[in-house]
């Protein structure tokens, strides 16, 4: 179903001192699982395995950022080379389409936060309280990564949230309540449409509230940081629970992904 800079001086290298290390940028902190390289293994690499690394790491953040601002299916593959400053044919050096970066980037973005929040509710036996804590964390992590949180709305509105992402957890873990009678469901796969549909919706308002919109929209009663809880509350209610039980579920301590 549906779990990162501070200033500092100058620093003066002379031509002997070895460089100090590039800050990673935020998109780089998202996409850290794609590669994973460590210190060491740095150190062993050649220059050419180094410049195809980082290469690699470029079309993948210039790829990151055009999707999650207008969806992969309006992205060619000429723009994520010219945002990554490559060129045209080292894309196929490194993935076979656009597709396959794509898919890349969809293990890296969500399914590792996917396999921690499956982690963290695995001792959990109720679905509603696992559910709950899914779609809290979720929009939490939107709000602290709004690029994160772009590429998933852009995702969660296509088809591809039915069999891959965290669109899979989500529908896997409504049918288990569904199947232990946790849940009221007339229709399981309307009820996950609902509810995906609130979280995506949530999480877009999350993204407007550091923008033009925050005014009107906190003037609509739906600012503040207790949106994660009240989707969660709602999308519990959707599925059959009464209100109150799903408030009280929906505003337990919050276990911390680690």
């Amino acid at each position: 179903m549906l779990a990162r800079t501070r200033t500092a001086q100058p620093l003066v290298v002379s031509k002997s001192a070895p460089r100090p290390p590039k800050a990673p940028s935020k998109t780089s902190a998202v996409l850290a699982s794609v590669v994973d390289v460590g210190p060491n293994q740095v150190e062993r690499e050649s220059r050419g395995a180094r410049r195809k690394r980082e290469t690699r790491e470029k079309l993948l953040e210039a790829a990151f950022r055009l999707m999650a601002e207008r969806g992969m299916d309006a992205v060619a593959i000429n723009e994520i080379t010219e945002a990554a400053d490559v060129g045209f044919g080292s894309f196929y050096n490194h993935f076979d389409s656009k597709e396959a970066i794509y898919a890349v980037l969809m293990d890296s973005v969500f399914e590792g936060f996917g396999d921690a929040l499956e982690g963290l509710v695995s001792h959990i036996e109720d679905p509603a309280e696992v559910i709950a804590i899914c779609v809290r964390h979720t929009i939490l992590r939107a709000r602290r990564e709004p690029l994160w949180g772009r590429f998933l709305v852009r995702e969660g509105h296509t088809v591809r949230v039915l069999s891959r992402g965290l669109g899979v957890r989500l529908r896997r873990d409504i049918q288990k309540g569904a199947v232990q009678g946790r849940f009221k469901l007339p229709d399981p796969m309307m009820a996950f449409i609902a509810i995906g549909g609130t979280v995506l919706g949530a999480i877009a308002v999350e993204l407007e509230l550091a923008g033009a919109s925050a005014t009107l929209i906190t003037q609509l009663g739906l600012g503040g940081a207790d949106i994660p809880d009240r989707t969660a509350a709602v999308a519990l209610y959707n599925l059959g629970l009464t209100f109150d039980e799903a408030m009280r579920i929906a505003s337990r301590p919050l276990p911390t992904v680690s």
